[in-house]
């Protein structure tokens, strides 16, 4: 899996983008509010790990998760 942070521009929010091995997007989701899309995906219980990865992120840049 992986993960890319996206800044926002003007009134939109920076989001997370969250892609399987073949790059098809799973979730997306705004940086501020993770909660209802790592549940759908099943990842709900690794919400601290995402998001410790994601704060240290930067915009623009992939990086692949172990999960």
């Amino acid at each position: 899996m992986y993960v890319i942070k996206v800044k926002g521009i003007a009134k939109i929010p920076d989001y997370v983008q969250l892609r399987d091995e073949k790059f098809t997007l799973l979730a997306y989701f705004r940086v501020d509010r993770p909660d209802k899309s790592l549940e759908k995906l099943g990842l709900g219980n690794k919400l601290p790990y995402i998001m410790d990865i994601v704060k240290d992120l930067p915009f623009g840049q992939i990086k692949k998760l172990d999960i």
